[in-house]
């Protein structure tokens, strides 16, 4: 008699050493003993349910197909089947005489003239294969819940970060130090505004990115990194995001950054073109807010109009050249003498001086509501799985303790500053302000563009004329520029 030989494990199972090619070399000895001919072997994985259905649906087609009896042959019935789904399948061509169900460990034979008693007992291993996939299930839950208690990420970590045990043989994830920085490079790239993500892409793989199968990372792997709020410290999880203990690669401000950036290119699109552009999806229309863009006239001219997108607008062309005239006399208000630098520097850095006192308090009060507020959830864990609370209460609150720790992890995030570099920050950015016409003119498009993102924040097309809103400090810069006078710096 011919017969296929199915063997079947989970990764739990293979620890416990009923792994595949066990199962396959008993299950040949058997066949082998029983003078069965066998003519195909599956092996199958619990990881997809998805494919393990198509597997049995192969099987089912060969048994189908045949002109004579097929024996299929299991380790056990745990092994052939996980519930009653593959009992009714089988069941006609077990009643036609087309297949002989083979089970080794319960040493069970079932074909046509199968009695009451061997059915009875087929289905109570069914029953129990049954429960033990549900107890999986509870126990796949109870970790996870237990894994959002503490922080911890369940699972395979994300890219930039590994997997690892730590002295105590507990899991853990930690940032990959051979990716991890690349991660935050692709988010600091992503958020000047300058980059695509298929640019993005070209030169991770430049820089030697590769994912965990060591293949370069593709481009819809980059728009999920830059989606994935684990990078700052949040991981998000079926039952919505929670804070985890794991060490962020990135701030909880780049990411916002990034989000801005991704949702106004949804919002307004624009085509990529040969020739780079400098005001290319940086100005949008003062009238419909449209997107301003770029056309070459006379193949050497370069002008822009709005889009008209929404057919409420009138489309005036510009000419490049009076957008520049327009940024230039703007950098020119930056101009500031060393004199005025110095003194500017020195104020700011007294500044965040004082703010750095306030900042700390700040932190440890908010630390002290965290550290209060981590024990209240362990302790509502506690009580449900003690059944002293219902369901939906310990849903309700848990949802409003989840949502109180975001904010608390966001709110620390904005009090995180370097205060003892911010006096030589202050020094470069003034004296960048001050020589930035010098630099916009001899640098290339992609600096003159990462230029005018540093610096501006907002730039207008209205009435044929640019109109900008600069970023902090410029503006303060600016003020103290046309003045002659230190700024007032409010906090």
């Amino acid at each position: 008699m011919k017969a296929i030989l199915l063997a079947r494990v989970s990764s739990k199972e293979q620890e416990e050493g009923q792994s595949i090619p066990a199962q396959v070399r008993r299950l040949r000895e058997y066949a082998e003993k029983n003078q069965l001919s066998v003519i195909h072997e599956f092996q199958l994985t619990e990881s997809s349910t998805k494919n393990t259905r198509k597997e049995f649906d192969k099987i089912l087609g060969l048994i189908t197909k045949s002109k004579e009896c097929i024996a299929l042959v299991a380790d056990t019935v745990d092994r052939f089947q996980r519930g009653f789904r593959e009992s009714v399948i089988f069941a006609e061509p077990l009643q036609q005489g087309k297949v002989v169900l083979h089970f080794l460990r319960e040493r069970l034979i079932l074909d046509q003239n199968s009695t009451s008693s061997d059915k009875t007992r087929w289905d109570l291993n069914v029953v129990m294969a049954r429960s033990y996939v549900l107890q999986l299930s509870d126990n796949v839950k109870r970790s996870l819940e237990q894994a959002r208690k503490e922080g911890t990420r369940a699972g395979l970590a994300p890219l930039g970060y590994l997997n690892v045990r730590d002295k105590n043989d507990k899991k853990d994830v930690i940032p990959d130090p051979d990716r991890s920085h690349l991660i935050v490079k692709i988010f600091e790239m992503y958020s000047t505004g300058n980059y695509s993500i298929r640019q993005i892409a070209f030169e991770m793989e430049k820089l030697g990115l590769r994912n965990k199968k060591g293949n370069p990372v593709n481009l819809s792997k980059i728009d999920d990194i830059l989606k994935d709020s684990f990078y700052y410290g949040v991981m998000k999880t079926k039952d919505g995001p929670y804070p985890h203990r794991h060490e962020p690669l990135i701030s909880y401000k780049l990411f916002e950054r990034v989000q801005q950036i991704r949702l106004n290119r949804v919002q307004k699109p624009f085509q990529s073109v040969a020739k780079p552009f400098i005001f290319r999806g940086l100005i949008t229309c003062g009238n419909c807010e449209c997107l301003v863009t770029p056309e070459i006239k006379r193949g050497k001219y370069i002008y822009y109009s709005c889009t008209n997108a929404k057919k409420t607008c009138r489309r005036d062309y510009v000419n490049e050249n009076i957008f520049l005239d327009n940024i230039g006399s703007y950098f020119d208000d930056l101009s500031l003498t060393q004199d005025m630098i110095d003194a500017i520097t020195e104020y700011i850095k007294q500044g965040y001086e004082s703010e750095g006192k306030f900042q700390k308090a700040q932190r440890v009060r908010l630390e002290k509501e965290l550290e209060q507020l981590q024990q209240r959830i362990s302790k509502l864990y506690d009580d449900h799985y003690d059944g002293n609370i219902p369901a939906d209460f310990f849903n309700k609150k848990l949802n409003e303790y989840k949502d109180r720790e975001c904010e608390i992890v966001h709110e620390m995030e904005r009090y995180t500053v370097a205060n003892e570099n911010a006096h030589i920050t202050a020094n470069t950015v003034l004296s960048l302000a001050s020589r930035a016409r010098d630099i916009f003119e001899s640098s290339e498009v992609d600096e003159k563009r990462q230029l005018l993102n540093f610096v501006f924040q907002n730039l207008e097309l209205k009435e044929k004329k640019l109109s900008v809103t600069l970023r902090e400090p410029f503006k303060m810069i600016k003020d103290a520029s046309l003045s002659g006078k230190r700024p007032r710096i409010c906090r």
